[in-house]
């Protein structure tokens, strides 16, 4: 019999990956997307090529009521859940001075009060089903260092980083096990999908304005000149931090909890910058002084 897993925001990038190595483990799938139904679809689609059963459903995770409709609807049209992955999430750069009351409660509740409760629902269920289900969070290398206009982000996944510790304590004695995996700089998006873009928002980071003429296919990208300076030679994949996560949720991990395990090439080792291309007042090469900025 198939085991049952819930992946949050995997329609596309890192969720993404995640769901289809799951599935080719023989996983039964369970997604949530926030807008794009026909991404979420042709995910779906590949799963269920692979023999498995998809689901997937419309979740803005950012409202803090949106992740127990979630938890109830995928685990109904599993029939069960043996494991959670929670994905979901999204980077916004303001610097302190700057920080909007929006971004701030954006952030705080999907990427990191979602987590929460996601696992407070997952663990809950196993217990009373006596499951020794086995959870995964995806937090970021940030949780570990510190980059300019990215505080809050980071703020929040070294928080969830610690948190998990404790959390895996208090579920020991059922069998229930979690852990987190921390991406460095990954793909994203793949040429086709930028290709596809025609233009970015502000949590698009790696979007370039050249991107949005179509009349020649994208070079060289954001994940192309960050990958020269990682010291295994390139940026990561979905399906490296895919791969991660099978074996966290995997026997071969039934003696580790409570770890966080940094899935990034090397990146942040030598304590090399990961600036965000075009970003004002940062440079590829270093940090070096920012441009002063004038408040009104």
């Amino acid at each position: 019999m198939s085991k049952k897993v819930l992946v949050t925001g995997a329609s596309r990038g890192i969720g993404k990956g995640i769901a289809l190595t799951l599935a080719a483990a023989g996983y039964d799938v369970a997604f949530s997307y926030a807008s794009r139904p026909d991404a979420a679809e042709k995910v779906a689609q590949q799963i269920r090529d692979m023999g498995q059963n998809a689901y997937y459903f419309q979740a803005s995770l950012d409202d803090p009521k949106a992740c127990h409709k979630l938890f109830a609807e995928a685990t109904e049209a599993l029939g069960g859940l043996d494991a959670l992955v929670n994905n979901a999430g999204q980077t916004i750069c303001e610097p302190i001075y700057a920080i909007t009351d929006e971004n701030l409660d954006h952030l705080l509740n999907l990427d990191f009060r979602n987590n929460i409760m996601m696992m407070r629902d997952a663990t809950a269920y196993m217990m009373k089903n006596k499951i020794q289900g086995a959870i995964v969070n995806i937090t970021s290398s940030r949780g570990e260092r510190a980059y300019p206009e990215c505080g809050i982000y980071c703020g929040l996944k070294a928080g969830l980083n610690h948190a998990v510790r404790a959390f895996a304590l208090d579920v020991s004695t059922y069998g229930i096990r979690i852990n987190n995996v921390a991406p460095g700089a990954t793909r994203v998006r793949t040429k086709e999908e930028l290709f596809e873009m025609t233009e970015g928002t502000e949590a698009d980071y790696f979007w370039k304005e050249e991107f949005a003429d179509k009349s020649k296919p994208i070079g060289s990208d954001f994940w192309d000149e960050l990958g020269e300076s990682i010291p295994l030679g390139r940026c990561g994949t979905p399906q490296d931090i895919g791969n991660a996560v099978e074996f966290l949720l995997s026997d071969k991990a039934s003696y580790i909890t409570g770890v966080t395990l940094r899935v990034d090439g090397g990146l942040i080792i030598p304590g090399m910058p990961e600036g965000f291309a075009g970003q004002d007042g940062l440079d590829m090469g270093g940090w070096g002084r920012p441009a002063p900025v004038e408040l009104d």
